[in-house]
């Protein structure tokens, strides 16, 4: 008999049929005469109860089904007797794969913190919230190929190990074969690289950009999607020190068409999720009501689908940085002093900032353009008044920002001038300007992190949630 998955049964029950099912148990429970026992295979968020009878079966054989052990189960599916589920599965044959201790087993049929789960990352998957929040992360990592590959964007694999700092801030992972205790030495007493196994000092990627923009200028549109690494040594719930990455970079393209990339990318990724992962989402936003009902309603985070839809469902504003400003300064907010961060022109917006603009004063997604140029990369367009940026954020609610980029810049002279300014060190970068010395173009690009993504999908509080093994300061279990 061919297996069939949980989700199959349930989007179309046969009453009647015979199946084979395979999965492992969530709960067992029963009296005397009958057990009923809940699978999962991980198909869905739903289970399907299986019906065991103790005659047929023997009760010294069903003690060994607890929590967790895997089975395999033919029967006949029957209109259920019980509510919260159409049929269930008269169970005919059961077979024991693997049986699962129940007094050691950490993860038990009740509530466990987040905490808990991520020091059982190995197991948590099996659990509603993580199998519903890793479903999602499938689900839209295909819609990302999916969109690019209907837009004619070539996928290009962008190294890992790489020589250069694309975002010229540091806080790399050093990539070396030499012994840690006794590495060569140059005669002034330095280590020498020229032994190591790429013969100059290599790290792990911060970004796939620049060697994006290489591709770009041949092949017209590529994206990315890989892992990315950064050193910093921090543990909040928005950082790790290894994550994923998609960088879309595009020959001939403007920042007006940078912006409607992103809007219409960003919209089509949660129509996507809204028609795809309904059950999963319904799920998390109920598990999001219950974590927060005991905060006060201002406190509250908004309904997780509506949340979804408010993204799609409005045009993103655009405006500048410098509108941006005068709107926070000459709100009530600012004049009540209920900003923890300054407010003035050239500092860095803050996530409590770019929050108030979407969903205070706007009520709507915001993109943020002309950021000035001390604070952004130097290789963004500089703009006609020699201060600013042809840099664009895109904001939305509860998390911020979501995905930045700009408008290279493509002029040769420029960039250089801006490399020199910014300490970007000029003739390791020549690859780099090679581009912008034959047949250069005006090109765009934006990078989106994807778990700070899948965070806003799925409504997780904490990145190391969305991914499935985190590796944060301290941290590489698993």
């Amino acid at each position: 008999m061919i297996r069939k998955k949980v989700k199959e049964i349930l989007q179309n029950p046969q009453p009647g049929s015979e199946v084979l099912v395979k999965g492992w148990v969530r709960t067992k429970r029963g009296s005397k005469n009958v057990n009923f026992i809940t699978l999962n295979d991980g198909s869905t968020i739903h289970n399907l109860q299986i019906v065991a009878n103790v005659e047929t079966f023997g009760e010294e054989f069903l003690k060994d089904i607890n929590t967790s052990t895997s089975l395999a189960v033919t029967g006949q599916l029957v209109e259920s007797q019980g509510s919260g589920q159409q049929v269930e599965l008269i169970a005919q044959t059961i077979h024991l794969y693997g049986k699962s201790d129940p007094d050691k087993y950490p993860i038990q049929p009740k509530k466990h913190s987040l905490e808990f789960l991520r020091e059982n990352a190995h197991l948590r998957f099996r659990t509603n919230t993580f199998s519903a929040v890793f479903r999602i992360r499938h689900a839209m990592a295909f819609a990302i190929h999916d969109y690019f590959n209907r837009k004619g964007f070539c996928y290009l694999h962008t190294p890992i190990i790489t020589a250069s700092d694309a975002e010229g801030a540091g806080q790399m992972f050093r990539v070396t074969t030499l012994d840690a205790q006794k590495p060569p030495l140059t005669e002034a007493g330095h280590v020498d690289f020229s032994a190591d196994f790429f013969s100059r000092p290599t790290n792990l990627t911060v970004s796939g950009q620049l060697e994006g923009e290489l591709g770009a200028t041949a092949l017209g549109e590529i994206y990315t999607f890989g892992p990315t690494f950064r050193a910093e040594n921090s543990n909040t719930t928005r950082h790790l020190a290894e994550f994923w990455m998609i960088e879309p970079e595009m020959a001939f393209y403007d920042l007006k068409d940078n912006m409607d990339l992103a809007e219409d990318f960003l919209k089509s990724l949660i129509r996507y999720a809204l028609e795809n992962c309904y059950d999963d989402l319904k799920f998390l936003s109920s598990r999001l009501k219950e974590e927060e009902k005991g905060k006060p309603q201002d406190q509250q985070s908004m309904e997780l689908i509506e949340k979804l839809k408010f993204v799609v469902e409005n045009d993103f504003v655009r405006l500048s940085y410098t509108e941006a400003i005068d709107i926070l300064k000459n709100s009530n907010h600012y004049k009540k002093k209920k900003f923890q961060f300054p407010v003035e022109w050239g500092v860095d917006l803050q996530s409590e900032h770019e929050r108030y603009l979407v969903e205070k004063h706007f009520k709507k997604p915001v993109i943020l353009i002309g950021y000035p140029k001390e604070i952004k990369a130097f290789y963004m367009k500089l703009n006609e008044d020699g201060k600013t940026v042809a840099a664009m954020d895109v904001l939305f609610p509860q998390i911020g920002e979501i995905i930045g980029g700009s408008q290279r810049e493509e002029n040769y002279d420029k960039l250089v001038a801006r490399m020199n300014e910014m300490h970007i060190p000029v003739d390791e970068m020549w690859w780099y300007l090679d581009t912008r010395r034959f047949g250069t173009v005006p090109h765009s690009g934006f990078g989106l992190g994807f778990e700070r993504f899948i965070l806003f999908v799925t409504g997780m509080g904490n990145i190391r949630d969305v991914i499935a093994f985190p590796r944060t300061p301290g941290n590489a279990e698993f």
